[in-house]
């Protein structure tokens, strides 16, 4: 509980998205007195992709959602995050996350699969007894008046409750009605993913760290997931290609033809051992001030959708559920005025995530002279202004929880 009063009634909140940022919301939403709709458009409630990043912020987000203890327990814990020059393969700079980084930011840096977060979440709502999950239930629009709101369905059926969350992810169709942005930008940058069993990796990749591989106009991420038995791969290429397009399968020879300036061995060698690559096009929007109306606001991607460079995506969207949680144990004649505190409370934070996530990609792709200049930059940095760097995005925020050493 909060310092707010918990609603005499309680109200019906209307979810869309089934994901991680929807399931947060519900759960968050739940543990507030409230029931909750969430509305998926699939027919199963599943979670694509492979690893995610989660740095301090996102853990003390679940602590506060009752799952940073499960999800601590089953993650990866890391060690360092490794800059390497993946044109020579010379290590350049590591940023330690150990004792002093825990320390500081009051838990560790973890990496887990996206299934297993997104089953714990699952999991959690399903405890609630107050979280309905439906699927096949695919939301085009919404409705709204002075007393409540109401999604309408693809095929006109339509659904009431007290408020709305979209938390439909980039392509979300209330924010097509709310913001009025159009389709996301294309960054001309291809990402080709796939996992590996780790029995197949070399032993010099298998230790807890991220690692990143720079070259011109590319670069190459790896780190273990799934208790340490698989190693989840993710090249970038900076091709200038202006069509979106998502999950297409890759043959290995693109991704090693497009990947040819990381031409150190080590680079090299780890991706010729990926198979079954699929390839997307990264996307994202431009940080909106407003993306809330009256009894309806958004969430996570479908309110601040931002390249993945970062490693915030799913952080950002956990600090948006504690937070809307936090706002909503009230009554809901006053689900307008704390949406658009919400509103106002996230978008400051969640638009510089967006514009450093963006702006990440001149430190990975430079060439010739200025690569050899960042390189010497980061490698002037001392541990504690590598961490200082990141403070201001790792720091847990006053409205999601202090510190809770780990």
């Amino acid at each position: 509980m909060t310092e707010h009063a918990r609603p005499a009634r309680p109200a019906r909140i209307l979810v869309v998205g089934g994901g991680i940022g929807g399931l947060a919301t519900a759960l968050a939403v739940a543990r507030r007195g409230h029931r909750v709709l969430v509305l998926e458009r699939a027919e199963r409630f599943a979670e694509i992709g492979a690893g995610i990043q989660i740095a301090p912020n996102g853990i003390h987000a679940l602590w506060r959602l009752g799952l940073g203890d499960r999800v601590c327990a089953t993650a990866v814990h890391m060690d360092e995050l490794r800059f390497m020059d993946g044109r020579t393969g010379k290590h350049v700079v590591s940023m330690p996350l150990t004792a002093d980084y825990r320390r500081r930011f009051g838990s560790p840096y973890v990496v887990v699969h996206r299934a297993e977060l997104h089953s714990l979440l699952l999991d959690a709502c399903r405890r609630t007894g107050t979280v309905e999950l439906r699927g096949s239930s695919a939301v085009v629009g919404y409705e709204q008046d002075a007393t409540g709101a109401a999604v309408v369905l693809e095929g006109g059926g339509r659904i009431a409750g007290d408020a709305v969350v979209g938390a439909d992810g980039i392509h979300s169709a209330l924010r097509h009605r709310l913001v009025g942005d159009g389709s996301p930008r294309v960054s001309g940058i291809s990402v080709y993913r796939t996992v590996l069993p780790m029995d197949r990796v070399p032993e010099e990749f298998r230790g807890n760290h991220v690692t990143w591989w720079a070259g011109p106009g590319c670069h190459f991420v790896h780190y273990p997931i799934a208790g340490g038995t698989s190693l989840n791969l993710a090249a970038s290429w900076d091709g200038g290609l202006t069509e979106a397009f998502a999950g297409v399968p890759a043959p290995r020879e693109q991704v090693l033809t497009r990947l040819a300036g990381l031409a150190g061995q080590a680079p090299q060698r780890l991706l010729r051992l990926g198979e079954d690559w699929k390839t997307w096009m990264l996307v994202d929007r431009d940080p909106v001030d407003d993306w809330t109306d009256g009894r309806v606001t958004l969430l996570g991607d479908a309110a601040h959708p931002m390249l993945h460079y970062a490693a915030q995506g799913a952080c950002q969207a956990l600090e948006d559920a504690v937070v809307l949680g936090d706002l909503l144990d009230c009554p809901a004649s006053s689900f307008p005025r704390r949406l658009r505190t919400y509103n106002g409370l996230r978008r400051e934070r969640t638009a510089a995530v967006q514009l450093v996530a963006r702006r990440s990609v001149s430190l990975w792709h430079p060439a010739g002279a200025e690569a050899d200049d960042r390189n010497a930059m980061l490698a002037s940095l001392s541990a504690t202004e590598l961490h200082d760097h990141v403070a201001w995005m790792h720091t847990p925020t006053p409205l999601t929880g202090g510190p809770k050493a780990r």
